[in-house]
């Protein structure tokens, strides 16, 4: 039973929590769902240490295995992304203590929590139907936070984010049906063991995948959703809810189909994801919608990793992934506490806010480094690893994406940084300071990931291929 809290515990914590969030509500419930992101993130961190000592593990709930019980299978992979999304998930937690109050606090911290619940599970399952179940519970949490934003804008954007999801769970659970009645198991490993995988099943399933990550040309929903919901659920929504897919993505590609075509394909999807990412972001009036925009173009990052072959384009992609969880949480949590400071988000009404609101213009520089790619950032290790496994396989595509891709990522954070030294009016607005040390908490993890990226990219690489 012990072992069982401890490796379930990032998927047991927050629902428990949610189910008591749900009746409590008020400042209890936010202290309660602040403490299990707490307690999942020890036992991710438990985990990853677990894994480092012991290697790979599967657990068996109530000793039955797969096909018929519930396994989860922690691995090097599993284990760094667990810890990163934990950790991002405290930081916006305590964001949200100080951001939401009322009603809007009250629904809040019970779907957030089930986010939580739901990405552990998509991180630890080694069931493709376990997956499916955890992507309906993060798609109808997801859908509800935006819609916490309230106004038209915030509704459509969330039924336009309900209607692709349920399009892309389609697509998902198409594919593993296909992949059932081929094989006869759900399980990833089971399922890789000496059975060609149906090329209309493995499409399906990437189809819909990709239409949930948002990647390129699937994208349109992503900017007005994460644009219009509050700061603590933007922060979610781009930093975590969006990787679940990828995360699943990931096992396919790695356990299924390691050298398919359709790897090849979703890799150019991400190329022009990073370059019409950057794009747009560079043309965007509004400090939410440059930050929406470019997590259109560093999820392209991630599924440009799929066109490289090796353990370390794979780290590449890991790496990336745990970083830009804090990175991107740091930026749209910034940009949460400089609009709600200022009444606005339009970049020309925010000019004075360097020297009015340090902190948070500090998080935004300081995140932006990692999203760039700059030394020392954990991007930085992330996209050197890529680079350098592109330039090793001649795959000179993807080197050119990864270059361009920064010089663009450079352009629209000093672009935004520009607007905001001249002088300007005084804020309207106190923001907490726990909101403002969230957000820059969050910014200096992306960066101290560089400094600590020798264990978990050891524990990637080092896995058995």
């Amino acid at each position: 039973m012990s072992d069982a809290l401890w490796i379930a515990g990032p998927i047991l914590w927050p629902l428990a929590a949610a189910l008591l969030a749900f009746v409590l509500r008020g400042r209890a419930a936010a202290w309660i769902g602040l403490a299990a992101g707490v307690g999942a993130l020890a036992c991710a961190i438990a985990l990853l240490l677990r894994v480092d000592a012991a290697g790979a593990f599967r657990y068996a709930f109530g000793g039955w295995g797969a096909p018929l019980g519930i396994e989860l299978a922690v691995d090097g992979t599993a284990a760094v992304l667990g810890s990163a999304f934990a950790l991002a998930s405290v930081g916006i937690g305590v964001h949200a203590l100080g951001y939401f109050h009322g009603s809007a606090r009250d629904a809040f911290w019970p779907l957030w929590l089930l986010v939580q619940t739901a990405l552990a599970t998509l991180v630890l399952t080694a069931d493709l139907f376990n997956a499916y179940v955890a992507f309906e519970i993060l798609g109808i949490a997801a859908v509800a936070l935006v819609a916490l934003g309230h106004g038209a804008a915030a509704t459509t954007a969330a039924m336009r984010y309900l209607l692709v999801g349920l399009l892309g769970s389609l697509g998902y659970l198409a594919g593993i049906a296909l992949l059932y009645a081929r094989v006869g198991v759900l399980d990833l490993t089971a399922a890789a063991e000496g059975v060609a995988v149906p090329p209309l099943a493995l499409g399906l399933a990437v189809a819909g995948l990709a239409l949930k990550s948002a990647l390129f040309p699937a994208h349109g929903w992503l900017p007005p959703a994460h644009g219009s919901a509050p700061a603590p659920a933007s922060a979610a929504l781009s930093a975590l809810v969006v990787k679940g897919s990828f995360v699943v993505a990931l096992r396919l590609f790695g356990t299924l189909a390691p050298a398919s075509g359709a790897a090849q394909v979703v890799a150019a999807l991400g190329g022009a994801a990073v370059l019409w990412g950057s794009w747009q972001a560079l043309l965007q009036q509004r400090l939410k919608q440059v930050v929406a925009y470019s997590t259109v173009a560093q999820l392209g990052y991630l599924f440009l990793a799929f066109g490289l072959a090796g353990r370390q384009a794979l780290a590449g992609a890991v790496a990336l992934a745990a970083s830009h969880a804090c990175a991107k949480a740091a930026l749209f949590l910034a940009a949460g506490n400089l609009q709600k400071a200022f009444g606005d988000d339009r970049l020309d009404r925010l000019a004075g806010a360097s020297a009015l609101s340090p902190a948070s213009v500090f998080a935004l520089a300081a995140g932006g480094v990692s999203i760039v790619g700059l030394p020392p950032s954990g991007g930085f290790v992330g996209k050197w690893l890529l680079l350098e496994a592109a330039l090793a396989q001649g795959v000179w595509p993807v080197a050119v994406v990864l270059l361009v891709g920064g010089l663009l990522a450079a352009g629209y954070l000093v672009r935004v940084l520009a607007h905001l030294v001249p002088a300007g009016a005084p804020p309207l607005h106190h923001v907490p300071r726990s909101m403002e040390l969230a957000a820059l908490g969050l910014a200096l993890a992306a960066i101290a990931f560089g400094f600590t990226a020798a264990l978990p990219l050891r524990l990637v690489i080092g896995e058995a291929p």
